[in-house]
């Protein structure tokens, strides 16, 4: 096997495999690189609005996805507090359906896609150690085969695709460029037997002090996600030692005003409920000499906006564009870097933003449930307020429209 290449992409899930296609579909011979051996799972979210399943049609990937036989959906109900808003997201790129695909199927399938490429070597079983230098640029990669023999790879880029806990994003000496702390601890669960009331939906809820959010998912199930605040330390303990009867417990009693707790009742959980105590959302430095980010590593945001796969898919496609638009990388590093930067702040960071209000755990205000009535009562206001998630509106046009409807 050959040692060189134009670019070696360390994590081979959703950020990486993408971003190996791109590259590869424009002529650059990729390395892509994963310490697991797929199909495995990994505690994260899943879920794809539709206009990120546009993207996965445009890979030519969507079809082997939908042979899963993963339900769509196209709906959304949103309860906060006594407010509901109920509605379809807004159709976008030709597509109307949503896919909350299961990452045991999820990550396989993009990887055996992305590895069938001809200018693609995958490798599964790597495990990077470190990145080569030569002064302050990076050259390459090392690490360990699964055979247990060291390797080294060079390449012009070396991309860091592996994670909210990057190694390559440390190695490099990435900063923080901003950072918000989560107030709330998350669980979830796959659950069998759950019933969803009207059209199948994802379904999701903030009651005082806890959130909870709902998909369908992959293998007949629903996955279900529960957040409730990290200064609750006597639930947190509890969940430690009786985790399956801790969730249930919370969510009878902080939502009991719904009929979720009586529709959970019935279902199963199938596995075990996998908790996470805490995180930062948090965006690092996108590019360096030799180097680079691209999904988590980049930017990580709290699940409950659900840009997570979004995000690394137009990743994928803005930095495969930025290296493509320059013959030389070695004399335009810092040029890439601000184009990179641009683009993702451009399209990204709104949503982050977003991500950063549900991270914290404050009340409703009186201002903010009048909003929330009014975007779930005016199906204009609906429609808009749901294409913030799918990028079919901008904050500022839901602004605009809520402010129009006011005056009226």
């Amino acid at each position: 096997m050959k040692n060189s290449f134009d670019v070696v992409i360390v994590g081979a899930r959703i950020a990486g495999s993408a971003l190996a296609w791109e590259l590869g579909c424009v002529g650059y011979n990729v390395l892509l690189l994963d310490r697991a051996h797929f199909p495995s799972d990994v505690l994260s979210t899943h879920n794809f609005f539709n206009n990120s399943v546009a993207m996965l049609r445009e890979m030519g990937v969507l079809d082997r996805l939908l042979a899963t036989g993963t339900p769509t959906y196209r709906r959304a109900y949103i309860r906060m507090e006594d407010t509901v808003i109920d509605g379809a997201f807004p159709e976008i790129s030709g597509e109307t359906e949503c896919l909350c695909i299961r990452r045991t199927h999820l990550d396989r399938i993009l990887f055996e896609h992305t590895a069938a490429h001809p200018n693609v070597t995958a490798l599964e079983g790597f495990r990077a150690m470190g990145l080569l230098w030569d002064g302050d640029t990076v050259i390459g990669v090392e690490g360990v085969g699964k055979d247990g023999e060291t390797a080294a790879f060079y390449a012009k880029l070396v991309v860091g695709a592996d994670g909210r806990r990057s190694q390559v994003r440390q190695w490099a000496g990435s900063l923080r460029k901003r950072a918000v702390p989560t107030d709330f601890a998350s669980y979830v669960g796959y659950f069998e037997g759950f019933r969803q009331e009207g059209e199948r939906c994802t379904e999701f809820y903030k009651m005082g002090e806890q959130l909870a959010i709902v998909f369908p998912t992959s293998d007949e199930l629903h996955v279900v996600g529960l957040m409730f605040p990290l200064a609750w330390k006597a639930r947190l303990d509890k969940f430690a030692r009786e985790a399956e009867a801790c969730f249930r417990e919370t969510i009878e009693a902080g939502l009991a005003a719904t009929s979720f707790p009586r529709r959970l009742r019935d279902a199963k959980l199938v596995g075990p409920i996998k908790g996470l105590h805490g995180y930062d959302n948090d965006w690092y430095e996108e590019m360096g000499r030799g180097w680079a980010l691209t999904g988590d590593a980049l930017a990580f945001k709290d699940p409950a906006v659900g840009q997570g796969q979004h995000d690394a898919l137009y990743g994928a496609r803005v930095l495969t564009k930025v290296l493509a638009s320059h013959d030389s990388w070695e004399a335009h590093w810092g040029t890439m870097a601000n184009e990179y930067a641009g683009e993702l702040e451009h399209k990204m960071l709104s949503r982050f933003y977003m991500a950063c209000h549900y991270t914290k755990n404050v009340p409703l205000s009186p201002e903010q449930t009048a909003v929330n009535r009014l975007l779930g009562s005016v199906p204009e206001a609906t429609r808009a307020f749901l294409g913030i998630y799918n990028h079919a509106y901008e904050p500022h046009e839901l602004e605009s429209i809520v402010s129009d409807i006011l005056q009226r």
